[in-house]
């Protein structure tokens, strides 16, 4: 994969700004002039804005396990790998190494849809063995990014979920998720069903670097009354949080109050792998003044690295920084309600599903 810098102008609707070589890449390639004058002043090779590509793939198992003792759910649902909404500080992109894409521009251009992801999940489900437990979907990448309202490969896990009684919580930065409210809603006045949504800033020039092609900050609130008007559960995530970028936590948590929510959660900005060189040139690119700063406070918290692993700190990172974020957020959460009820769901409502197309009797 070459690591080729796409001009600032050709890079709208895009969070990377490279095709960064991933880590089992053998070769590194760099942009040349070979006397045609194909480069700009700033070295970049001139090139149109990348297109989205839909790779299809039919996957031998749709439900993921987890044990991970910091993450809150056992099982996860994700209709595609790579996600056009562009977020550069996805921790999801290094996944695209494995398929031997960049986790750069590819992560975000070439997205692999499950186009079995009904079938599949049936057979799981219907299996003797399967014991039910909560669903999370769109966990790594949104399940509701602009494919989905094409592919409509969400569409169809709910439609099994609602036919079989079976709790899930999804995660989004997309208004689509409003599409499926005929479904969404029935399900939850039954404890079956809750939502969340991600909101890392208010401010929308931010946002739209951050996170290009996701919905805009007061589009998602507005996600969050809709939701709640219809009786479902809704919480709001503040993930990442960035020292010197999002500012506004308190903010934002009063905006979800009044929007609806009543659940919130957060997490510090994680960097693994191939994530830390393209946060390193988002910020160049974007932020080149307070670069350095962001990059010191993000070590910081993660014992002088830009990303350490460890169960016990890689979510919300440890060091003062870190516990000056977690203070506001409980703080503020203390003060503005959040947190004091749990969302519960209801397993026993569980029934296996027939063969594709076969009615229930009951």
């Amino acid at each position: 994969m070459p690591d080729i810098r796409i001009p600032v102008e050709a890079i709208k609707g895009r969070g990377a700004a490279t095709r960064l070589a991933h880590r089992f890449e053998r070769d590194q390639r760099h942009t040349f002039d070979d006397g045609w004058a194909t480069l700009d002043e700033a070295g970049a090779e001139e090139a149109p804005p990348p297109p989205t590509q839909v790779i299809w793939e039919n996957a031998r198992s749709i439900i993921t396990g987890n044990d991970s003792p910091d993450i809150f759910f056992e099982r996860s649902i994700n209709p595609y790998r790579g996600c056009e909404h562009g977020c550069i500080y996805c921790y999801a992109r290094p996944t695209h190494s494995y398929l031997n894409m960049s986790p750069g521009l590819d992560f975000e251009t070439k997205i692999v849809a499950k186009g079995n992801i009904a079938a599949v999940l049936r057979a799981e489900l219907a299996s003797r063995h399967y014991q039910p437990r909560l669903l999370a979907i769109g966990t790594a990448t949104d399940c509701y990014q602009p494919l989905e309202r094409e592919l409509r490969l969400t569409r169809a896990v709910i439609e099994l979920m609602h036919e079989t009684n079976h709790p899930f919580s999804l995660v989004t930065k997309s208004s689509g998720v409003e599409r499926d409210l005929d479904l969404i809603a029935p399900m939850a006045a039954r404890r079956l069903a809750a939502v969340y949504v991600t909101i890392t800033t208010l401010d929308a020039a931010l946002a739209r670097k951050l996170e290009p092609r996701a919905a805009a900050p007061h589009r998602r609130l507005r996600v969050l009354r809709t939701l709640a008007d219809a009786g479902v559960p809704v919480g709001v995530s503040l993930a990442p949080q960035i020292p010197f970028l999002t500012e506004d936590m308190e903010q934002v948590l009063e905006a979800a109050w009044e929007a609806g929510a009543r659940t919130a959660f957060y997490h510090v900005l994680r960097l693994p792998w191939e994530v830390s060189p393209l946060f390193r040139q988002w910020l160049e690119l974007h932020y080149p003044q307070r670069a350095s700063r962001v990059m010191a406070r993000i070590q910081e918290m993660r014992g002088g690295k830009d990303y350490d692993s460890d169960f016990a700190t890689r979510m919300k990172g440890s060091g003062a920084w870190a516990q000056l974020i977690g203070q506001r957020f409980a703080k503020a959460c203390a003060r503005i309600g959040f947190n004091r009820t749990r969302i519960v769901q209801d397993l026993e409502a569980f029934r296996r599903p027939g063969p594709e197309g076969q009615s229930t009797l009951f």
